[in-house]
């Protein structure tokens, strides 16, 4: 993918995880006058929410998922890497920590979620349209 944002290094994607989501679409849709695009994820358990300007997709909203446990509400950021694995072990080689394991999500690609050494957490990704 040409893409700027899809390229090694550039964020690409961000997402709101939520413990409501029809609240947050209504919201987000008011405030920014997003688009909102329902796609479900039979193979993922789960429906996710394309928030779009225009036809353009600027990010995502999702239910909060069992594992994340008491966390609060959240918007995360994704940033491209060549190699998701190979980035997970050297954030681990560089004093940082891995809270997701790399992981495929079906029809978009591989992702996991960082920390650095202070504790920021970020996530990372290779989209599967990517050569």
């Amino acid at each position: 993918m040409d893409e700027p944002c899809c390229k090694n290094g550039f964020f690409s994607w961000n997402e709101l995880m939520t413990t409501d989501v029809e609240g947050a679409k209504a919201f987000y849709a008011a405030l920014l006058g997003w688009n909102l695009e329902d796609k479900p994820m039979p193979e993922m358990g789960m429906t996710y929410t394309l928030a779009k300007v225009g036809d353009a997709p600027v990010g995502g909203i999702m239910a909060m998922p069992p594992e994340a446990g008491t966390m609060p509400p959240i918007w995360g950021s994704y940033v491209s890497v060549a190699d998701v694995d190979a980035a997970a072990q050297k954030a681990v080689e560089l004093g940082g920590k891995v809270y997701k394991e790399p992981t495929d999500i079906p029809g978009v690609g591989r992702f996991c979620v960082i920390g650095d050494p202070q504790g920021a957490f970020l996530s990372l990704i290779k989209f599967a349209m990517e050569g």
